[in-house]
């Protein structure tokens, strides 16, 4: 599985990231913030507080957090790619 060793929040609850395979990209994640553990995400100061975990996850405080091998099939075919 590649990891998430670069990860930059950007405006419109997009996320810049960069793998351990050097795949990199813009992902979208608008579509995603709904439910318990996302919705605190739509506040641009708390999205701005992501992070990635010691595994490559791509995290946030709350627990809030992303697959990397979904994101980097997602850079990989296009979809969801802003």
């Amino acid at each position: 599985m590649d990891k998430v060793i670069k990860v930059k929040p950007l405006k419109g609850y997009r996320l810049e990231v960069t793998f351990s395979d050097g795949a990199r990209g813009v992902v979208s994640i608008e579509n995603r913030l709904f439910g318990p553990m996302f919705e605190p995400l739509k506040d641009p100061a708390y999205f701005a507080k992501v992070s990635i975990d010691e595994y490559g996850v791509i995290c946030w405080p709350n627990g809030a957090d992303l697959a990397p091998d979904a994101l980097h099939e997602s850079l990989k075919s296009g979809q969801n790619v802003a």
